[in-house]
């Protein structure tokens, strides 16, 4: 039976952390759950500690690398046939992994993105928390495009399923939420064509936990040149 790995990135997820892994072992699929806790300080660490039954490896971090940083830690110990990120609060819904898991087999896809924003309004989204929001994501997708010699509707999503053979090729050095353009200009630099299927998708304010802020834009921009012209 195909297996999926399932590398989940935390940090200061309280609220949310217990019930994402509740979602994910509720799926019906087989499947390997990497938890990287890195470094949170706000009781995130002790809920891992006594839930710990929920996932099959736990990582804690003793500084904050980021997100990048806590997939590279994750990374060697991936045993599935595929993997996939999930962001530890509840803006991605883990239901839509097994949808992609079945596309990711049945077409032969080496990668697999799910898109937010694909077969709908563009700019009218109301999941996301603010139009500003869906336009620097539309603009850093099709300046991704250009350079990697994609299609995409949703370069940043946080679901990005790869096939092991294929992220194993991966060389990540990324700490931070640079990983998701490094990741598309290295796939993008193998030649390797990012499908794309639509997503649900419910975001969340500053006030709520959410992290990334306008300079990760300007670090997106220039990790897709650094990878893609000055490799």
């Amino acid at each position: 039976m195909t297996k999926l790995s399932i590398i989940i990135p935390c940090y200061n997820e309280k609220r949310t952390i217990n019930l994402i892994l509740d979602k994910l072992n509720e799926l019906k699929l087989k499947k390997q759950t990497i938890l990287v806790d890195d470094c949170s300080n706000d009781g995130t660490k002790d809920i891992i500690q006594n839930n710990s039954n929920k996932v099959d490896k736990v990582i804690f971090h003793e500084k904050n690398l980021g997100k990048g940083g806590a997939i590279i830690s994750a990374k060697k110990f991936v045993d599935g046939d595929y993997v996939v990120i999930q962001d530890a609060d509840l803006e991605y819904n883990p239901n839509d992994l097994e949808v992609m898991l079945n596309m990711m087999i049945e077409n032969s896809y080496e990668v697999l993105y799910g898109s937010r924003v694909l077969n709908k309004q563009r700019y009218k989204n109301d999941n996301f928390t603010s139009v500003f929001r869906i336009f620097a994501n539309h603009l850093l997708t099709i300046f991704s495009n250009v350079f990697n010699n994609q299609n995409l509707t949703d370069a940043h999503t946080c679901y990005k399923m790869f096939k092991k053979s294929v992220f194993d090729k991966i060389e990540l050095k990324e700490y931070d939420f640079a990983f998701c353009p490094e990741i598309t200009t290295k796939i993008s630099n193998l030649k390797i064509k990012i499908h794309e299927t639509s997503i649900s998708y419910q975001g969340r304010s500053y006030s709520e936990g959410k992290k990334i802020s306008f300079k990760d834009g300007f670090k997106a921009l220039y990790t897709v040149i650094k990878y893609s012209i000055l490799k």
